[in-house]
């Protein structure tokens, strides 16, 4: 009876994060203030982007975008325990499902580690947390001199003194982090710093280097499907141009804390206040962010789901 009530309620957990994704993705669509759903399906109409060769092309992007994220989590779990990329897709896949509704998308962390007997879990999740800080170094690398330039250009009034400050204190925070002072009060995703350090340390120069190559290679198609889908929608605007505003774009995204419910309504806010120096309207920004999260989101989600239901927790291998 007991077995029989906790695989009830195993099941029933697996029930309610694929509703819980189906229900948040329906909201969205159904309640965004910002873009109605009828306008926007109004607004593709009248564009090309329905076209068979725009649809195939876009489908191509994102799936290489989800090729390099998954061969990353394959690379960075093969220090531990190696798996085949069918498991890492099945994996990387669930857990962005599970990921949905949950803050700052912590759940995913959870979600892949459940793939795993007790004794690995603390590694996957520090593997996972690695995979996703070389995500972000990227779009911080990227971003910063985006941001340089953007200011530049477009003669934004910045304080830069306050900026230098805000630099330098951070700077002087890492730097005494990584010395070993008082690391073990600040914490990362329930990990202190001693422990982050102490693991980023143990895995190998090239493990590390290919995971932000990867990372780069991910950040490049993405930005790009975004500057296609700027081209699709009549923007006439060259690559360089507009990778200076897209990376603005992704690192003021970045970093903004967001329910992965809301991001597409944060990302889109961004989008429109960054691109109205392009003179874009609103409606087209709001759309190609939109279609952003179908492309590399929802439909994800929605192959996550499948992955979700047919999971079953990993079995302690029995020795004769």
């Amino acid at each position: 009876m007991h077995y029989k009530t906790k695989q009830f309620f195993f099941v029933l957990i697996k029930l309610s994060i694929v509703v819980g994704a189906f229900y948040f993705i329906y909201s969205k669509i159904t309640d965004n203030e910002n873009l109605k759903f009828v306008d926007f399906l109004s607004f593709l109409n009248k564009s090309s982007v329905f076209s068979i060769k725009n649809i195939l092309f876009l489908i191509i992007l994102s799936t290489f975008n989800w090729f390099f994220e998954i061969l990353k989590w394959q690379h960075l779990v093969k220090t531990i325990n190696s798996i085949s990329f069918n498991s890492a897709f099945v994996q990387s896949f669930s857990a962005l499902t599970t990921s949905l509704i949950t803050p700052n998308r912590i759940g995913d962390y959870g979600a892949k580690a459940m793939y795993y007997l007790q004794p690995l879990r603390t590694k996957i999740i520090l593997l996972n947390l690695i995979g996703n800080l070389s995500q972000m170094i990227i779009t911080m690398i990227a971003g910063s001199i985006g941001f340089l330039l953007f200011t530049n250009r477009y003669n934004i009034d910045l304080n830069y003194f306050k900026i230098a400050k805000i630099a330098l204190v951070f700077v002087i925070v890492i730097l005494f982090t990584f010395l070993g002072i008082k690391q073990k009060r600040f914490k990362i995703k329930g990990f202190s710093m001693a422990t982050i350090v102490a693991f980023t340390k143990s895995i190998s120069i090239k493990t590390k280097s290919i995971t932000l190559l990867l990372s780069l290679f991910r950040y490049a198609i993405f930005s790009f499907q975004f500057f296609v889908l700027l081209r699709i929608f009549g923007v006439d605007i060259i690559y360089t141009d507009a990778m200076i505003v897209i990376s603005c774009f992704y690192l003021l995204s970045s970093i903004i804390p967001t329910i992965v419910l809301f991001d597409v309504i944060v990302k889109g806010s961004i989008a429109v206040y960054l691109f109205s120096y392009l003179g874009i309207d609103e409606l087209t920004i709001l759309s190609i962010t939109t279609l952003m999260w179908f492309l590399n989101f929802v439909f994800p989600s929605l192959i996550g789901s499948y992955f979700v239901l047919n999971f079953k927790l990993p079995k302690p291998v029995t020795q004769c």
